[in-house]
Formats: structure tokens, C-alpha cells, sequence
């Protein structure tokens, strides 16, 4: 069911971000005192009374400015003002009116939405009177808030929310789960455990290399900036869709930098919401620029999402700008596999964003790393496994070889195993590499991270 849509607006630093991390219950988009954090439009799901709506954050509005990030900010807003269902202008109180703040309001009572103007930044009840300039903006319903605090913004609400209904109540609610994907399973993956309705997907990468375009590419809308610029993108944008009877919700996030490397205070947020982000998703998607080839920060960043264990697809970007050979391919998948031996597991695609290649197998990828990630092997099945593998060829430690006795499977997303031995503690890396690589060999379980556990049988 599509929902209203409540448009926040306003010139920069006023506040917009605040009032929007306020309506939907959590800090979404980031606040901070410099001006312009916000770029891309921002989406999150609101509930009033139990009126469901979805709140719109925009970038501050400048519109006779013509720098590019600027000029993109308006043209942003201007497609969430087509959307909306109600438009909320934000003005600073104790900044006063400015001549940006009436040539917005200008412009938005000439587009017949309905309107609410909040005045911010009115903390205390000494402060109300700062909010009598505003009345001079022509706009008649005039709500003095404090985004920080929440004061007034229960009246905004009230106000903004009138005219919606009442969403009911499911009953008995449960879900069908994600359909499955065409496809052999690999022999002994017994079961699945049912999947969420929507799979997670983070994009993440250094800036620069397309992640923004693949959002948009993938959505058939321009929901993000892209700008030959740098660091263009820097709240998560995340939007969901479907395809093929399969859901996805796109998490855009900041091109991750090292610390060393971000000197704005935004820069450093973004930086922080990325790693923040992809700890909620279920497959990350690292974005390679195939003219530039793999990097040391390419390699700091996917341990990131190794170390985390996320379910990792390599994603090559730009490929339509590599002048190719008979072994073009090969090559370039041997330089990254040595460069990311820890990403073994993670599946290549190779893709042109901007001009949609490949971009089919990169989903029907997804769907199936997602489906791998909560793969679920019978107990019964893994010591018949066991029985068959020849240990005798797993490199250890000098000492008392070890000895496998059990081995279950205790979770998933990711595949966790508990392995019972004649030793205590933890194996030795090489051992525990090895038992990785039979289980995969035999299960599957493409592009998903596996942790063994292991027990001493006493």
C-alpha cells in the first residue's frame, strides 16, 4: 500500500534533519552544525496516532545557486514536492526570516499541496514571540516547534495527519516468506529456515566507483545524487523494490574513506553511519571501478564487511570501460582473488551501472548468496559428511593431531557450526580452514561467511 508522503523543506541548517529524525522515531539522517549534511531525499516509514505516513528529508533548497551538488540538492526536492501529500516548511527562529525563506515559500504555495510552516528552534516559552515575523510568509498554518526537544511538534502532526486514515490493525499477521529461487540445491542443504519478506542489501565501496549510479540504475529513478565529484553521497539512501517476485531494499551508503582521509564533520558521520548500515543488512555488495582495478582501500574496506559477516558479492563497475581480450576476465578475477584471499567465498559479477549490464545476474546473485546465507544442514547429514572427509591431509600444528568427533549446526545468517574434538580451545587456523573449505565443497553456501566453533568432547 503506497502511504501519504510529509515533505520536510527549507534552506540550509534549519534544522530540517532534526525535525525528520524526530517524526520517525530514530536518528536517521545525520544532524550536525554544518551546512548542506542532507543531499539525497530520505525516506522512513512514520506512524501518528495510528495514521501511517512516510516523512521526506531534503536537502537545504538554494535555487537560484547553479553549483552542481546544489543545483542536483533542488532537483531532488522539486521530485519529492510532486510526491507529497502535505509539505512542511522549516525556518530558523532565532536566525529570523531571511529573503531565501519567503522565495521558498513563494514557491511552494504556487504548487497547491497543502503547507505547514514550523518554525524551529523555539525551546522555551520566552521564546514564542520570534515566530510572529514568520506570519509575514503568507502561510496560514503556523506551528512554533522545537525539533530538538519535541515541543510542538505534537501539534504539527495533529494538524499534518488530519485528513488521514486510520491504517487497521492486522490480525494475525505472519509472512509468507521470500520464493525461492530456480535452481539445483547443493546435495545434504536439507532445509532453509524461512527468509524475511525483504533482503538487506548494502552497497559499499570507496567513493567514486558507482554506487549511487547502481542505486539508481537498479530503481529506474534518479533517488540519488551522482556527480563526478567524490563523496557526493553522504546519508544512506536506502529504497526498496521488487523483481521477479523477489523484494529488495537498497542501502546506498557513503564512500568509505580512511580517517585519516575525512576532514569534514559529515564526512566523518557518513563514514560512521556506513559501517553502521551494513551491520543491519544481509548481503553487502562491494563495488570494485574496474579502470582503476583493486586498491589497498578496496581491501581495508571489504574486511570491513568480512568481519562483520555479512554475505559479500564483489561487484566490478565500469567493466563497458575496459578494452577487453580473450583472458580479460580471468585476469582481473585472479588479481582480485589474490588481492582479497579473506573473500574466497564471495562471487564475482562483472557489471556496467550506468549503462545497466549484467544487472539481472548481479539480483538473481543476490537472491541466491541470500538464500545460501540461511541454509540450514541436518545434523544427521554433517557426521555422514564427516565420516567421508580425510583428515589425514588437514594441515595442524606439531602435537596430537586433531580428532572430529561431532559436528552440528547451531545457527544461521550467518552458517555457525559447532565442531566437538579430543582438544581444547580453538583450532589452529590452517585446520580450521580446511574443514571450511570441505563443508563449502560439499553444502554450498556461496558467498556467506561460516564460523566453526569448537568443543572439547570431555
Amino acid at each position: 500500500m503506497s502511504l501519504p508522503r510529509v515533505v520536510i523543506l527549507g534552506r540550509p541548517n534549519v534544522g530540517k534533519s532534526t525535525l525528520f529524525n524526530r517524526i520517525c522515531g530514530h536518528r536517521r539522517a545525520l544532524v550536525g552544525n554544518e551546512p548542506g549534511m542532507t543531499r539525497d531525499r530520505l525516506y522512513a516509514p512514520a506512524e501518528w496516532m495510528g495514521k501511517q505516513f512516510e516523512v521526506v528529508d531534503t536537502g537545504g533548497m538554494i535555487p537560484a545557486e547553479q553549483e552542481l551538488i546544489v543545483a542536483e540538492i533542488f532537483r531532488q526536492a522539486r521530485v519529492a514536492i510532486e510526491e507529497a501529500a502535505h509539505l512542511v516548511l522549516v525556518v530558523d527562529a532565532r536566525g529570523g526570516m531571511v529573503p531565501l525563506d519567503e522565495e521558498l515559500a513563494a514557491l511552494l504555495r504556487k504548487t497547491g499541496r497543502p503547507l505547514s510552516l514550523a518554525v524551529n528552534k523555539i525551546d522555551t516559552v520566552s521564546q514564542l514571540p520570534l515566530a510572529a515575523e514568520f506570519h509575514r510568509l503568507g502561510i496560514a498554518n503556523l506551528f512554533p516547534v522545537s525539533a530538538e526537544h519535541g515541543l510542538g511538534v505534537d501539534d504539527l502532526l495533529i494538524h499534518v495527519t488530519a485528513d488521514m486514515p486510520v491504517a487497521p490493525r492486522p490480525v494475525g499477521a505472519g509472512g509468507a516468506g521470500l520464493p525461492t529461487v530456480s535452481g539445483q540445491v547443493p546435495p545434504g542443504a536439507t532445509e532453509e529456515e524461512e527468509m524475511p519478506a525483504t533482503i538487506n542489501v548494502a552497497i559499499i565501496g570507496r567513493p567514486n566507483v558507482g554506487k549511487s549510479t547502481l542505486l539508481n540504475r537498479l530503481l529506474n529513478e534518479e533517488r540519488a545524487i551522482v556527480t563526478p565529484l567524490p563523496g557526493t553521497t553522504r546519508d544512506a539512501v536506502d529504497a526498496e523494490f521488487e523483481r521477479d517476485g523477489l523484494s529488495f531494499r537498497l542501502v546506498d551508503t557513503a564512500g568509505i574513506r580512511r580517517k585519516g582521509k575525512t576532514k569534514l564533520l559529515a564526512e566523518k558521520l557518513s563514514v560512521i553511519q556506513a559501517r553502521k548500515h551494513l551491520e543491519r543488512a544481509d548481503v553487502a555488495l562491494l563495488i570494485l571501478d574496474a579502470p582503476e582495478g583493486v586498491t589497498a582501500l578496496d581491501t581495508h574496506i571489504g574486511g570491513y564487511a568480512h568481519e562483520s559477516h555479512r554475505s559479500v558479492v564483489i561487484v566490478v563497475n565500469k567493466w563497458d570501460a575496459i578494452q577487453k581480450g580473450p583472458t580479460t576476465t580471468q585476469e582481473y578475477e585472479r588479481d582480485i582473488r589474490q588481492s582479497m584471499k579473506y573473500l574466497d567465498y564471495a562471487p564475482l559479477v562483472f557489471i556496467s551501472a550506468l549503462r545497466g549490464q549484467r544487472l539481472g545476474k548481479l539480483l538473481a546473485t543476490i537472491a541466491e548468496v541470500a538464500r545460501a546465507r540461511r541454509r540450514r544442514v541436518s545434523t544427521a547429514e554433517l557426521n555422514r559428511f564427516l565420516e567421508e572427509v580425510d583428515f589425514e591431509r588437514a594441515t595442524s600444528p606439531a602435537g596430537k593431531p586433531v580428532r572430529l568427533y561431532y559436528l552440528t549446526q547451531a545457527g544461521v545468517a550467518p552458517p555457525t557450526f559447532i565442531a566437538f574434538s579430543n582438544r581444547p580451545g580453538k583450532f589452529h587456523f590452517s585446520f580450521e580452514r580446511f574443514l571450511e573449505n570441505r563443508i563449502r565443497e560439499r553444502f554450498g553456501f556461496l558467498g556467506t561467511p561460516l564460523v566453526i566453533k569448537s568443543r572439547a568432547r570431555h
